[in-house]
């Protein structure tokens, strides 16, 4: 079973197809280049307690916040690959720590609480997260993602996400790739991932577009939405805001 850890900055800013088209272009110039997963496609399946309470502690900014999801990409089988993800965030450093996994073995863990033992520390630590908070699924994020790296720029990662959508039922990763829209057509939201430094042709770049950063969750948008039209009750932060 495959264990991956990463820390990082991420930053966000939500882009005009216009403003995606400049700084994709610009990447190409820098030899930057799309990863090819053979479909743009990602799903995440996020687990939370029965009253929302870890999007709710997420949406107040705190200095350490967590959350745990399951992930997979394009349409997954039941013995497709899948993703088990604890994403904590401490200072704006973002700890991601994940195990990959069969979709169906990775449901069966999560629904009981015991990851495989091939999930070893990681796993252990899902299987911690899910009992102190009592997790169950609550919500799947879809959208479509273009990915950018480089072999020069290695501490630079820039993706784009299109077609942002949510739903709070059917939530089976294998389910169609429906759901409500969170962002309208011709946004684009732009993560740019780092150490924490930007190069300088970064800054300029993002100067030369018009890139504003913002804050802005997926699920948290999702979340403030769907509490808003079930209890008419006013969100209490702003889906998103220019940081």
């Amino acid at each position: 079973m495959e264990q991956e850890v990463f820390a990082r900055v991420e930053k966000k800013y939500m882009l005009t197809e216009a403003q995606a088209q400049a700084m994709t272009d610009a990447l190409r110039q820098r030899a930057f280049y799309m990863l090819d997963f053979g479909d743009p496609a990602v799903q995440s399946l996020y687990y939370d307690t029965p009253d929302y309470l870890l999007i709710r502690r997420s949406l107040e900014r705190p200095n350490y916040k967590e959350k745990l999801r399951l992930r997979a990409y394009a349409q997954p089988t039941p013995d497709g690959r899948a993703f088990a993800e604890i994403k904590k965030k401490y200072r704006g450093v973002v700890y991601k720590r994940r195990i990959e996994l069969s979709l169906r073995s990775a449901v069966q863990g999560l629904q009981r609480g015991h990851m495989p033992e091939t999930g070893g520390q990681i796993g252990r630590e899902i299987d911690r997260c899910v009992a102190l908070y009592r997790l169950e699924p609550k919500c799947v994020i879809l959208y479509d993602r273009d990915a950018w790296t480089s072999d020069t720029d290695m501490d630079v990662r820039i993706t784009f996400d299109r077609r942002i959508r949510c739903r709070f039922d059917h939530l089976d990763l294998t389910w169609k790739q429906e759901g409500d829209t969170l962002v309208p057509d011709g946004q684009v939201l732009m993560e740019v991932k780092t150490n924490g430094t930007y190069p300088l042709w970064l800054v300029r770049l993002l100067e030369s577009v018009g890139a504003k950063r913002i804050h802005f969750s997926k699920y948290g948008t999702a979340y403030t939405r769907f509490i808003f039209q079930n209890t008419g009750a006013e969100p209490s932060k702003e889906e998103y805001t220019i940081a």
